[in-house]
C-alpha cells in the first residue's frame, strides 16, 4: 500500500471511531458553522444532560467537519464515560481563515497580542447562537453548560466567556491566553487551567498571568502546569482521570 492509500486508510479508521458524533450546520446571517455534536446513550425526555463544548486549536480549522475531532473527541467516546457521565457534546469547526478570539498581533517575547477590551467578532457571535439553538432543540440543563479548548480554542475559550460570563458553569483553557484586564467579567464560572512550561508555540507565561489574575478577582481556578511539556498539553488534560469528574460536577450557583 502506497503512503497515499494508507493516509485514506487511517482518515477512515479515525472517521469510524468517532461515529458517535453526528455531523451538522448551524448557519445565521454570518455563514455556515459546521458542527459534529455526540448525543447521550439512551436519553431521556424526563432527564437534562449538561452541554459541554469544545473549540479546537488553529491546526483543525478547515470545512471538512471532522478535523476538529482530533484532540480530546476519544475521550467523551469511552463507555464508561459515556456511562457515567451522559452529556451533549459539540465539537464546533473554525474555518480556514479565521480565529476563535481576538489575536491584535502575533509578535513580541509573549508571540501574542489580545484585546483588553474584545468585541464580539462573527464567530463568537455564531458560537454563542449555537448554543443557544442545542439549548432549544435538545434537553439541556442551563446550570451545567460548560466551554473549554485547546490552544487557540483555549484562547476563544476566554473570550466566550468574557461575551457570556452568566451563561457558562465551567471553563477550561488549555495552552491558550487572553489580555489578563478581562478577568473581572471571567470570575463566576469555575476554571481550570492547563499549560506546558516548555510550550514553544503558545508561551506558558500567558495561562498563568490569567491565573493571577482569575485569582485575584475572586475566581475558583484550578491550575496545572506540567514542566518539560510543549505545545501538547491537552494530552495531559484528557488523560488526566479526574479531568471529565471536576467538570460535570460544576453547577451554576453551587
Amino acid at each position: 500500500m502506497n503512503k497515499w492509500g494508507v493516509v485514506a486508510l487511517l482518515s477512515g479508521l479515525f472517521l469510524h471511531a468517532q461515529s458517535g458524533f453526528e455531523p451538522a450546520v448551524y448557519t445565521d446571517r454570518y455563514g455556515d458553522l459546521p458542527y459534529r455534536i455526540l448525543l447521550p446513550e439512551n436519553s431521556s425526555t424526563e432527564q437534562k444532560y449538561p452541554l459541554i463544548v469544545v473549540l479546537h486549536g488553529a491546526g483543525e480549522r478547515g470545512k471538512d467537519n471532522w478535523s476538529q475531532l482530533k484532540h480530546g473527541s476519544d475521550l467523551f467516546l469511552q463507555p464508561e464515560h459515556r456511562t457515567k457521565y451522559p452529556a451533549i457534546v459539540v465539537f464546533p469547526q473554525c474555518p480556514k481563515e479565521h480565529y476563535w478570539a481576538t489575536i491584535l498581533e502575533r509578535s513580541g517575547p509573549e508571540k501574542f497580542i489580545y484585546a483588553a477590551k474584545p468585541r464580539k467578532n462573527p464567530l463568537q457571535k455564531q458560537l454563542i447562537g449555537l448554543i443557544k439553538k442545542i439549548k432549544k432543540t435538545h434537553a439541556v440543563d442551563p446550570n451545567k453548560i460548560y466551554v473549554g479548548g485547546l490552544s487557540m480554542g483555549g484562547m476563544g475559550t476566554f473570550e466566550l466567556v468574557y461575551q457570556r460570563p452568566r451563561m457558562f458553569a465551567a471553563a477550561f483553557a488549555i495552552c491558550g491566553g487572553a489580555h489578563p484586564k478581562i478577568a473581572k467579567k471571567l470570575r463566576r464560572p469555575a476554571w481550570r487551567i492547563d499549560h506546558g512550561e516548555a510550550d514553544e508555540v503558545v508561551p506558558f507565561s500567558l495561562s498563568k498571568k490569567m491565573m493571577e489574575a482569575l485569582t485575584a478577582h475572586g475566581a475558583t481556578v484550578d491550575f496545572y502546569p506540567y514542566p518539560q511539556v510543549n505545545h501538547n498539553s491537552w494530552e495531559r488534560t484528557f488523560s488526566d482521570p479526574g479531568f471529565l469528574p471536576w467538570l460535570v460536577a460544576q453547577r451554576k450557583g453551587k
